[in-house]
């Protein structure tokens, strides 16, 4: 069931700590009177302070959270932890001030601190890469609740604790959020978790203060060249969770070309596997039928046993994404044998992945699916694995979010082309940037591409997909692409409701599909 509660999810109860210990702890500088001072949660969030919390001030882009220290108060902050340039900003709240040079530097360890290293006593896996993290981390999930474990679960799209879920907000929760995430799992009973472990996670201490069980890699490509300005800088972002203060082992997936390199900066004990023919690895995917409904495949194990099933998504990507999953699964100590049990017993991966290459329509009409993808090999993969199981014309939609890594939109362009019949260049998320701009680029490259390609510009996305379900026929299929799950449209800073799975529904209503 989805929760209708705040996704910042924190245990009922947590043993409330000494302010006085936390400086002993760390080795603290603090301003003000400790005695007696108390603390049973952390934040960084005014929105988020609760009675008894530490207020985290951090230096933000356009002001300092210092700023926010008697809003803080009002809502029950009992002391601030912030840097040297926060003292004199915060001081007019009257709380007790505890200094660190960089606090968001030491906010996992401070956040595990106070929620008695939730993760201690949890199995966790970790899932890094540029594509594939949320269905991977969703397939580790569903595969441990057939094997009858009580999960959790954080990614792009959801948190779960065993049958409750919450909507995220963050691919990876801030390092606080993370840490009351995990003290609320284990107090509900949870066992392991699956999580999304994204590139700004590992370089902005999101995951500190949680070492993972083991460590998953899908694959690297163009993408948040914004932040980390060329592919080497990005891998090596990535490669910091392959280190033995992050993980304990590691399973990298060969499907993308960074991955020898990712194996040459990693310093724990790892274990390969790959779905691509002819490259030697530990663990082999192979895949045997693709359908509207689904892909089957056969994993091959290390010791020469398979398993052979369904994951209920289209695309070669999805069969090499759930294969790595298994592959991790066992790393983490699970037996292969009961994984097989399980899920040849159900017949399937029994898993739902909202929002990835997620199938709209029904038994009638054009096959329509919505996906999260938003860069170029996304784009690549879900339209070959449309393209595979369509027998007319492959008709797609997509944008492209403003105030984000623009050097990726021309050959987001030329995939696009490449792999269909017909483009539909819509809007996405513009943020502050113009979106007649964006979608200028977009249509410029395309057509650089292809002069000829049938390419159709409609700002709107609701009159888009509109469009597209008019220039559809039965077996012919439609990929609307990048908004996926989310459940808004972010213009000019306003997320404004909007839900592309429920637009996608009522354009094929209305031409009498559904």
């Amino acid at each position: 069931m989805i929760a209708d509660v705040s996704p910042t999810l924190r245990p009922r109860a947590n043993p409330a700590k000494a302010l006085g210990d936390l400086i002993g702890e760390f080795a603290f500088e603090h301003h003000g009177t400790v005695a007696g001072v108390e603390m049973s949660g952390i934040t960084v969030s005014t929105a988020d302070v609760r009675p008894g919390d530490l207020f985290v001030a951090i230096r933000g882009a356009r002001r300092h959270g210092a700023e926010l220290a008697q809003a803080a108060r009002e809502n029950g902050a009992v002391a601030i932890l912030t840097d040297p340039a926060g003292v004199a900003l915060a001081e007019g709240a009257g709380l007790p001030i505890v200094v660190a040079p960089e606090p968001r530097a030491v906010l996992g360890a401070v956040s595990a601190w106070i929620y008695g290293n939730p993760g201690e006593g949890l199995t966790l896996f970790g899932v890094t890469g540029t594509n594939g993290k949320t269905s991977t981390v969703y397939f580790i999930e569903a595969i441990l609740r057939q094997l009858g474990v009580v999960t959790g679960l954080s990614s792009t799209a959801e948190r779960h604790i065993g049958g409750v879920e919450t909507i995220s907000g963050l691919t990876t929760p801030e390092a606080s959020e993370l840490q009351a995430l995990l003290a609320r799992m284990k107090e509900d009973a949870v066992t392991a978790v699956a999580i999304e472990v994204s590139a700004q996670a590992l370089t902005r201490h999101r995951v500190d203060g949680t070492i993972f069980d083991v460590a998953g890699f899908t694959n690297l490509s163009h993408d948040h060249l914004d932040d980390y300005g060329d592919m080497r800088s990005y891998l090596e972002a990535k490669a910091q969770f392959f280190q033995p203060d992050r993980a304990k082992r590691a399973v990298i997936s060969l499907d993308s070309e960074w991955a020898d390199e990712l194996i040459r900066l990693a310093t724990i004990p790892l274990t390969t596997v790959s779905s691509r023919a002819g490259v030697d690895a530990d663990w082999r995917v192979e895949v045997t039928d693709e359908e509207p409904r689904g892909v089957s495949f056969t994993l091959t194990a290390r010791d020469g046993r398979t398993l052979s099933t369904i994951v209920p998504v289209i695309g070669r990507h999805m069969a090499a994404n759930a294969g790595l999953a298994i592959a991790m699964l066992c790393e983490g100590g699970y037996e292969f044998d009961d994984i097989a049990t399980a899920v040849e017993r159900a017949g399937r991966i029994d898993v739902y992945l909202p929002g990835r290459s997620e199938r709209i329509s029904g038994d009638r009409g054009p096959s329509l699916f919505v996906d999260f993808g938003h860069s170029p090999d996304a784009f690549e993969n879900t339209l070959a694995a449309v393209r595979t199981i369509t027998q007319g014309k492959v008709i797609m939609v997509f944008g492209a979010d403003g105030d984000r890594d623009a050097s990726k939109r021309p050959a987001m362009s030329r995939a696009a082309v490449l792999g269909s019949d017909v483009l539909i260049v819509t809007d996405h998320h513009p943020r502050f940037e113009d979106p007649a701009s964006i979608r200028a680029a977009l249509l410029a490259a395309a057509r650089e591409t292809d002069p000829l390609h049938q390419i159709l510009e409609v700002a709107d996305p609701k009159q888009a997909i509109r469009e597209a379900v008019k220039l559809a026929a039965e077996g012919d299929s439609i990929l609307w692409a990048g908004p996926g799950h989310q459940n808004y449209r972010d213009i000019e800073g306003v997320h404004t409701a909007y839900s592309a799975r429920h637009e996608a529904r009522c354009a094929l209503e209305e031409a009498g599909w559904l």
